[in-house]
C-alpha cells in the first residue's frame, strides 16, 4: 500500500517515542509494509495483531486494485455500498473531513485491530500506527504528544479519562513521518470517537495550518476549522514553540 513520502527524521524512523513508560501493559509489535503497529495490552498479542493487520490491509489493497483512484484521491470519493466495512469507513471519514479516503488508512487499521483484540479477550488495548492511536482502557491515562523537533515534543500530554473510552488520538505532521501533508505543523492532534475520522481530520487540519513561518495564523485557522468537522471532540496544534488547543482537551505538562 503506497503512501507519499516526505521528510523522515531519525526520531521517527527509530520510533523513539515508543520507549515511553508502559505502566504494566505488555508491549507487542506487528509490521507489514508501512503498517507499523505498536500495541500495549494486558496480553502479548503480536501474532494476533499481525494476522489482523494483514487481513485488513488485504481488504484495502484488493479494493485499490478495483478502484485505483481510491489510493491517490486528495478529495472525498463517493460512498460504495459494495465496499468492505473498513473501506466504507475510510470513504465516510474522507467525506466528513473533506480529504481523500487514504488519509484515514493508518487510523482505521489501528481501530479495527484494536477492536478485534478486545473481541479475542483483551481488556486493555492501545494500538498505535505511526502516531494514530486507538485506545480502550478501564482507567485514566495520558498520551504524550510527539512533535518532531519542536521544543514541546513529549513535554505536553493529553489526559484521557476512563469515561471517554474508547477514544481515538490521531496526529498529522508536515515535519515528521511519511504521510502527505500540505502544512508545516510539527503536530496536529485530533481527539474523536472514530480513529478513521480523527486521522482524516488531522490531515485536513494539518493542511489548514499551511506553510506560514510564524505558525500563529495557521494554528488559529486550524482551531477554527476543527470544531466544524462533525465528530471531532478536540484539537491540539503545535508549530515550533507555539501551541493551541480547542474542545475537550485537558493538557498536562510532562517531565
Amino acid at each position: 500500500m503506497k503512501r507519499i513520502k516526505v521528510r523522515k527524521p531519525e526520531s521517527y524512523v527509530e520510533r523513539t517515542y515508543r520507549t515511553l513508560p508502559e505502566h504494566g501493559l505488555v508491549s507487542s509489535f506487528a509490521k507489514i509494509k508501512d503498517t507499523d503497529l505498536h500495541i500495549l495490552a494486558d496480553l502479548e498479542v503480536s501474532a494476533w495483531a499481525f494476522e489482523l493487520a494483514l487481513q485488513y490491509r488485504l481488504q484495502i489493497e484488493k479494493y485499490i486494485e478495483l478502484r485505483p483512484e481510491f489510493l491517490s484521491a486528495l478529495s472525498p470519493l463517493a460512498p460504495d455500498a459494495l465496499a468492505p466495512p473498513i473501506v466504507k469507513e475510510m470513504l465516510a471519514a474522507g467525506q466528513v473531513a473533506d480529504v481523500g479516503p487514504m488519509a484515514a488508512v493508518a487510523g482505521v487499521i489501528a481501530e479495527y485491530v484494536g477492536k478485534a483484540l478486545l473481541q479475542r479477550g483483551c481488556r486493555e488495548v492501545m494500538v498505535e500506527n505511526g502516531g494514530d492511536i486507538y485506545i480502550s482502557r478501564t482507567s485514566d491515562c495520558t498520551v504524550a504528544v510527539f512533535a518532531g523537533q519542536s521544543t514541546l515534543s513529549l513535554k505536553v500530554g493529553i489526559k484521557l479519562t476512563a469515561a471517554m473510552m474508547p477514544v481515538a488520538v490521531c496526529t498529522s505532521s508536515g515535519t515528521v513521518g511519511h504521510s502527505l501533508s500540505f502544512g508545516l505543523a510539527d503536530a496536529v492532534v485530533v481527539l474523536a470517537g472514530s480513529t478513521a475520522l480523527a486521522d482524516a481530520a488531522a490531515t485536513r487540519l494539518g493542511n489548514e495550518v499551511g506553510t506560514s513561518t510564524s505558525g500563529v495564523e495557521g494554528i488559529k485557522r486550524a482551531l477554527r476549522v476543527g470544531p466544524t468537522i462533525e465528530g471531532v471532540q478536540g484539537v491540539v496544534v503545535i508549530c515550533g514553540e507555539k501551541i493551541g488547543a480547542v474542545g475537550k482537551i485537558e493538557l498536562v505538562k510532562l517531565t
